[in-house]
């Protein structure tokens, strides 16, 4: 094994490689190599470190060093300094690991004492194209103690015992989800993986494939001995194209290393592995869509039951579950059960990884035990809202869940806390809004979603999202009525009863939460012709404040229908018929003289 005194960590997701990681990479190879330190330090391409806004992200070991927002031309630097002088480069580090003359570890900082990394251990810690790298981590050592030391039976009911529900939605208990499947006569069945990850701003799935895809290929076959199954399905979305190459390269060396295939451990038990790609339909993010879509055929949903354990893929008993529900399987094998049922609530088990977006300083992904609050996600993980303002509300679940406001920002974070207050856990992406959201927008902006990513196969869905959208259309157009807003509410509770599947039966899920919080909104949108938060243009208008106004005319000039007028040195007025209310007006002005209503 090559011993070196330096590893270089460089950040291989899809966040920082859209930032030219991959060069970054390719020029600490150079640098090193013209340093004459090749035998000395090994540049490792990563996952995910989970601080995205700080991309792309480097960090030095033994020492720790975390660089952010590293450019290319930074790394000579780095290699001269650092690694050749032992002079850790302080301008380049994330500000919050400087203390003074002290430089603090990753777990002392904000963003990452409170988490707690379970589905994302491995995540910027190995390289995920490396299967070596994964077994030195304990990699397959959970596999092959239940193909050598325990009997399907026990499988089940260790997965039970821990508590562990399903990750990508509902939360369904996944120990009994695998002993229905278990129950079913033996014969052909099937293991799937949910990897069609769709919830807008949502990247949990795919930054556990891109940083550590072994670790589905584990907890997959473990399943498969489980339930009887000899063959799985990984369903991935094809816009997740370092995902897919990854994943392809861990099942191929997984073959060839013996732990995918024919008698794997000797054990006489046998599994295979392949990827179906998915075209980006949300609505394949329901399992019996996605299994119609891996058939071959137009993915829309089924009526259930027969639930999928019964009758699944092809017709034969089959289990699904998405990426982070089975990236959590082979920690409950290594660590004990006791010791996974220690984290979490009595009910909500485990840890929950969050894509963290929106108003937020510190975007990126967190994992954190089920029960952390909310607001210790955005003010203490998060770094609170920029600019100083104020926390509004935070979307969780997706176009499926709700939005939870202010008041309740001390809310834990478990599966029956978020359905109690309307919203919903999710697949975990995590949305955060401030003071200049309008609520009644974001509910509109999520039923366009859910109205394009219908499937159409069932009328409420397909006619009864439409009429939703077109009356949300109509308030924030200054058109509504009272009665719309009565409309939408019994309109809501009808698709979400009789819809066929759960596109349908949660897409109400968005308005009937902004209806329950921020009714006032809809009320103003609708008596006063008002949107408080300035985003609907059609109840919005542009003032100058004339005391305020210089007269030189910047804001004239820069008016693209020549809205404004007036003379040089005295105060400018807005021609409200004109005015497309751009905002390019108020952007340009340099004295706070133009104020939005």
């Amino acid at each position: 094994m090559e011993l070196v005194r330096s590893h270089v960590l460089v950040c291989g997701g899809t966040g920082c490689s859209s930032s030219h990681s991959e060069q970054i990479i390719e020029e600490f190879e150079a640098q090193i190599k013209k340093n004459g330190l090749d035998s000395e330090v090994k540049v490792v391409k990563t996952g995910c470190f989970g601080l995205c806004a700080l991309g792309p992200v480097v960090i030095v070991y033994p020492e720790g060093s975390f660089y952010s927002m590293v450019q290319t031309e930074d790394v000579a630097e780095i290699v001269e300094q650092h690694l050749l002088k032992g002079r850790i480069v302080k301008r380049l580090l994330y500000k919050e690991t400087i203390e003074e003359d002290n430089i603090k570890s990753l777990n002392e900082v904000d963003f990452y004492k409170k988490q707690k990394r379970v589905a994302l251990r491995n995540c910027g810690v190995i390289d995920p194209e490396n299967i070596d790298e994964y077994i030195a981590y304990d990699g397959y050592k959970a596999l092959g103690k239940v193909l050598t030391e325990m009997t399907p039976e026990q499988v089940v009911e260790t997965v039970k015992a821990s508590g562990l529900r399903g990750r990508g939605g509902g939360g369904f208990p996944t120990g009994i989800k695998w002993a229905f499947a278990a129950a079913q006569p033996e014969g052909q069945k099937y293991v799937l993986c949910n990897a069609d990850e769709g919830d807008p701003g949502a990247f949990m799935d795919r930054s556990i494939l891109e940083g550590d895809p072994h670790s589905l290929i584990e907890a997959m076959a473990i399943a498969g001995y489980a339930i009887g199954a000899n063959q799985g399905y990984v369903y991935v979305r094809a816009e997740y194209p370092i995902a897919v190459h990854r994943l392809q390269v861990a099942i191929n060396q997984a073959k060839e290393y013996g732990l995918l295939g024919d008698n794997i451990f000797e054990s006489g038990f046998s599994f295979d592995l392949e990827l179906r790609l998915g075209a980006g339909a949300f609505v394949c993010g329901e399992e019996t869509a996605l299994m119609t879509s891996i058939e071959g055929h137009r993915g829309e949903p089924r009526p259930r039951p027969p639930f999928p354990a019964v009758k699944g893929l092809w017709g034969v008993p089959t289990i699904l579950n998405n990426v982070e529900t089975y990236a959590n399987i082979p920690v409950i094998f290594l660590n004990g059960v006791e010791e996974f049922t220690s984290i979490g609530t009595e009910k909500s088990k485990g840890t929950k990884v969050f894509a963290l977006g929106g108003k937020i300083n510190n975007t990126g992904l967190v994992e954190v035990p089920m029960g952390t609050t909310l607001r210790e996600v955005v003010y203490e993980i998060g770094g609170g809202i920029p600019n100083g303002k104020s926390f509004k509300a935070a979307q969780t679940g997706g176009p499926s869940g709700g939005c939870i406001p202010a008041s309740l920002i001390d809310t834990p974070i478990d599966y029956d806390s978020l359905i109690a207050i309307g919203s919903m856990m999710g697949s975990g992406g995590l949305i955060v809004m401030d003071e200049d959201t309008c609520m009644v927008d974001i509910a509109k902006f999520f039923l366009e979603f859910t109205v394009d990513e219908s499937c159409g196969k069932c009328v409420p869905c397909r006619i009864g999202t439409r009429r939703l959208l077109e009356i949300l259309e109509r308030i924030t157009s200054g058109k509504g009525t009272l009665e719309d807003i009565d409309q939408l509410e019994e309109l809501c509770l009808s698709v979400k009863s009789s819809a066929l599947c759960g596109l349908g039966q949660t897409a109400p899920n968005p308005i009937l939460s902004t209806l329950k919080y921020f009714r006032d909104e809809y009320v103003e949108h609708v008596v006063d012709k008002k949107c408080r938060a300035g985003v609907c243009k059609a109840l919005l208008s542009y003032k100058i404040v004339a005391d305020k106004c210089k007269g030189c005319s910047l804001c004239a000039r820069n008016c693209p229908v020549n809205a404004i007028t007036g003379e040089i040195k005295n105060p400018y007025t807005i021609d409200q018929d004109k005015c497309i209310k751009c905002g390019v007006c108020m952007n340009n002005c340099k004295f706070g003289a133009i104020v939005k209503e």
